[in-house]
């Protein structure tokens, strides 16, 4: 997904770097707001599985999708809701406290 978030932006380095693929993501010709459901649930769920489709056929899918998880992104990027990321990033850091718990 172009970059079209409420945040106040990413590092420098990470937009250097995503401004590298994002001309290139299948979402360049889709209305942004398809990106931004109001909800992921109930009637919402239409809309973000219509998100998840041009996602599904995007060449640069995973760079989107690490350019999400690393900027913390609002809306559907790389084929995954906020929700999917967050849980993503939680299993990523309780892998990371296992291993460390069982280096010490």
């Amino acid at each position: 997904m172009h970059a079209n978030s409420s945040q106040a932006g990413p590092p420098p380095a990470a937009r250097a770097e995503a401004d590298a693929w994002m001309s290139r993501g299948a979402c360049r010709h889709e209305d942004p707001e398809l990106f931004f459901p109001i909800a992921v649930t109930g009637p919402a769920m239409q809309q973000v599985s219509v998100a998840k489709t041009v996602c599904g056929r995007c060449p640069v899918q995973a760079s989107c999708l690490s350019y999400a998880l690393e900027t913390r992104q609002d809306g559907i990027w790389g084929g995954t809701t906020g929700e999917e990321r967050l849980a993503m990033r939680v299993r990523a850091a309780a892998r990371l406290s296992a291993r460390r718990a069982r280096a010490q």
